[in-house]
């Protein structure tokens, strides 16, 4: 298996992406076609395709704050069962982002999340791809040692409309796995720099951010 970046949205491997994306996803989380065209050519966002065969079987996009030292996993997606492409892809985007901090001279200090709330989400079959339920996913993810970090999270329908998404939690995966809690000024932040790239943001959205910045700290809570 292949793990290849995309850089433009006139590379064949994306269209294949982009499907594969559409399929799996609900329509308020997926960007449309054209609107890739920036973020793929960002040096900041790494996006990647895992290709077995010929063939786009599974893709994550992610991105490492140098300032701040923590990464985003933006998505992940397995496009099939029994060929380890999950495992493929979490391996090869950790070190990746090994990679990055020992090249800004820092540690890195965690990554965040956006996960599924499976019974906030019922009834979206994500592709009919079985290691893709919410279920799964998220028993996966706190295997691998994401903690929800402690707050009522919404964030901003991608398809720019203003509306407000409700089935996910904000998690944090901490390097250091006794962390029991996170910076509220440094979730707050990342949150305005994340969605800065969409002008259409609902009022929750803009009240729970106000309201992080008036915290200090937020616990890490088990998924």
């Amino acid at each position: 298996m292949e793990f290849i970046r995309i850089t433009s949205i006139e590379d064949p491997l994306f269209r294949s992406m982009h499907d594969l994306m559409k399929e799996v996803f609900p329509p308020e989380e997926v960007l449309d076609y054209p609107l890739w065209k920036e973020p793929l050519e960002d040096p900041g966002i790494r996006v990647f395709v895992a290709v077995h065969e010929g063939k786009v079987v599974g893709t994550t996009e992610y991105r490492y704050y140098e300032d701040w030292q923590v990464a985003m996993t933006d998505f992940t997606i397995i496009g099939g069962a029994g060929l380890g492409i999950g495992r493929f892809l979490a391996r090869k985007r950790w070190q990746d982002l090994e990679r990055l901090a020992a090249e800004s001279g820092k540690p890195m200090l965690g990554m965040f999340a956006e996960i599924y709330d499976p019974y906030r989400i019922e009834g979206h079959a994500f592709g009919g791809v079985k290691p893709m339920d919410p279920y799964v996913r998220r028993e996966v993810l706190s295997h691998l040692g994401y903690k929800r970090i402690d707050f009522s999270y919404v964030h901003p329908s991608w398809e720019n409309n203003g509306e407000a998404v409700e089935e996910l939690d904000l998690c944090f995966l901490p390097t250091d796995e006794e962390q029991a809690e996170i910076s509220a000024a440094l979730v707050a932040q990342f949150l305005r720099r994340y969605y800065a790239v969409l002008a259409n943001k609902p009022h929750a959205w803009e009240a729970m951010v106000d309201g992080l910045e008036g915290k200090e700290k937020l616990a890490l809570l088990p998924l």
